[in-house]
């Protein structure tokens, strides 16, 4: 029997007007206090942006609640199961935007890519006048994914429009995107269309999404998340690694931070080499006054607000 999950990972977002954003804010940061769940929600005039975790009870309740509000009864969540909670405080912040991307004109309410469910990604992606763009950033993709997908070389999801004309060769061809649960999708595949591109598409609820329909094959490697699982496995059909330790090029999928916190790159590294580098990433940076004290994980989460 399947042991009852004592936390979940609730991952969402909607573009939907907010016109009272500021407003907004306030009183959700309050709702979220109050009900007793953790994590991060970016809240913008273009809609809402979350990851939270709490018991399964708060996390229903928290569904409940959003989905009562007329602005977001069509958001989808992604739920997962985890063994503790994924964050130790509530941030309820206002932004520009609910994806940081600089494409403030571009407007997913107004038009974007067609959204493509798990099967039917499945089942065109491999086509020859189909082209499958990641668009996440370089630390993303170096632990995963699809097989035969572009993957772009850019520090964050910003650098997107800098790709234009290296993706110009595919204007003929469906363009496909995908991300970690389809929210940067919405403004790159609508942004692709404003430059010119006719037939594009978006994985719906991105990697996570099609990995809960479809098990995940032909997902190479493992998914970063924004959270305190920093990986999570997704091809249950056909695994495989892709990322290799830094120092001594082992196959593995494990992420970390870097201990220097004057530094912090991240970077993929194997345990036993992880304990000789006491989390850095370099011998320079292990010399470095600004070392944290290697917590085994690599992921340092700021203690909460007392």
């Amino acid at each position: 029997m399947k042991k009852k999950a004592l936390f979940q990972v609730l991952a969402f977002y909607y573009y939907t007007p907010i016109f009272d954003a500021e407003e907004f804010v306030v009183q959700h940061l309050s709702y979220c206090k109050q009900l007793g769940v953790m994590g991060r929600i970016y809240i913008a005039r273009e809609g809402i942006n979350g990851t939270i975790s709490g018991t399964p009870q708060q996390i229903s309740i928290y569904m409940d609640d959003l989905k009562s509000d007329p602005r977001f009864e069509g958001v989808s969540f992604k739920v997962d199961d985890f063994d503790h909670n994924a964050f130790n405080r509530i941030h309820v912040r206002l932004k520009n935007e609910i994806v940081n991307s600089g494409l403030k004109t571009v407007s997913p309410i107004r038009r974007t890519g067609k959204h493509l469910h798990g099967e039917e990604f499945q089942a065109i992606k491999d086509n020859d006048d189909v082209v499958v763009i990641d668009v996440r950033s370089n630390y993303e993709t170096r632990l995963g994914k699809f097989k035969n997908a572009i993957t772009l070389d850019m520090e964050t999801f910003r650098e997107f429009p800098s790709k234009l004309q290296e993706l110009a060769q595919y204007k003929d061809k469906k363009v496909v995107t995908y991300c970690t649960g389809g929210i940067k999708c919405e403004k790159a595949s609508a942004y692709l269309l404003e430059q010119g591109f006719k037939d594009v598409y978006q994985l719906y609820d991105g990697i996570i999404g099609y990995a809960k329909e479809t098990g995940g094959k032909d997902f190479d490697g493992v998914l970063y998340v924004f959270d305190g699982r920093v990986t999570v496995p997704v091809n249950e059909v056909n695994p495989v690694v892709i990322s290799t330790c830094k120092k001594c090029n082992t196959p593995v999928a494990r992420n970390l931070n870097c201990a220097n916190v004057d530094c912090n790159e991240q970077f993929v590294m194997c345990a036993s080499c992880s304990d000789e580098m006491e989390g850095c990433c370099s011998e320079e940076c292990k010399k470095a006054p600004g070392k944290r004290v290697y917590n085994g994980t690599g992921f340092y989460a700021k203690p909460p607000v007392s």
